[in-house]
């Protein structure tokens, strides 16, 4: 651990000097204890020179912790301005290993914003403001180009929307959320956080997510025709698929029997692969056309 990030105050008394007292509109709970953060921070492996993509670090709590692990360079994006001054103190700690920008993580274009080189890949790690963790999310797994820039996601979320993501297929948290990631990518939970560790503490436990892209199943399945049959089988999931998928472009039971899908199944109990080759076959059907 580097010594000027030790010597840093603690976040308390950082926090205090700044008058950083959480923000509602933010979504912010902050992290202060820094053996959890740290915790976090190697939730990817090691990170030993590694480029890191931060959202709302807040007081820099783990940011302190990836700087002190190793990362060659970490890009943190937050929209409360008095955050800022400090984080130049972590900057500065860290000999400019960190970049602060001022601004909306769901505007940005990041691999541009750290200037990643051809062939370059970046961590996301981020204790992500509740009020965006989950639109973050699916920016990040719908990008149409795969596999994606970063080489691994580790990111806080509410607990209820951490089991979403990881959920299988026949549980109540299956959903759109589970299906969107696990088709191209490997999800697990790394750390269960509870609620009495942040600052103020929320009215939900928490958890960490490590999801590491992977190929998709099938690569000849496009990204919007698989959103288009998630968001209808589970928009109405009490429904069979017969039901639910009425209103595409094709006929909902040509469709599911040429996937080998029980018309009168749910949605919560078909596979990321059934809907994956659902997908494929709702693109042949309209290719033959």
């Amino acid at each position: 651990m580097s010594d000027s990030i030790n010597d840093l105050s603690p976040l308390r008394d950082v926090i205090s000097r700044h008058d950083l007292r959480a923000k509602k509109s933010f979504g912010q709970n902050f992290l202060l204890d820094l053996n959890l953060t740290a915790r976090i921070a190697r939730v990817p492996g090691d990170i030993t020179n590694a480029h890191i993509y931060e959202v709302g670090p807040g007081p820099g709590g783990l940011t302190r912790g990836l700087l002190a692990e190793g990362a060659k360079s970490v890009t943190a994006v937050e929209m409360d301005s008095r955050c800022l001054p400090a984080l130049a103190e972590i900057n500065e700690a860290s000999n400019g290993r960190l970049t602060v920008i001022e601004g909306n993580a769901l505007d940005m274009d990041e691999p541009s914003l750290m200037g990643l080189k051809p062939g370059e890949t970046a961590h996301i790690v981020a204790n992500l403001p509740y009020n965006v963790g989950t639109q973050l999310l699916i920016k990040w797994m719908t990008l149409e180009s795969w596999l994606p820039w970063y080489s691994s996601l580790s990111l806080m979320f509410q607990r209820e929307v951490a089991d979403r993501i990881v959920a299988a297929p026949g549980s109540k948290a299956y959903g759109r959320l589970s299906v969107l990631v696990q088709w191209r990518a490997k999800a697990k939970i790394a750390v269960k956080v509870p609620a009495a560790a942040f600052t103020p503490a929320p009215k939900v436990n928490s958890a960490v997510v490590h999801i590491v892209p992977t190929e998709p199943m099938n690569p000849d399945v496009k990204l919007r025709d698989l959103e288009q049959l998630v968001a209808r089988a589970f928009g109405q999931r009490r429904k069979m698929l017969r039901a639910s998928l009425k209103g595409l472009d094709v006929a909902a039971i040509e469709l599911l029997e040429r996937a080998e899908i029980e018309p009168t199944a749910r949605a919560e109990e078909i596979s990321v692969e059934d809907f994956v080759r659902m997908a494929r076959h709702y693109r042949l059907i309209l290719d033959a056309r």
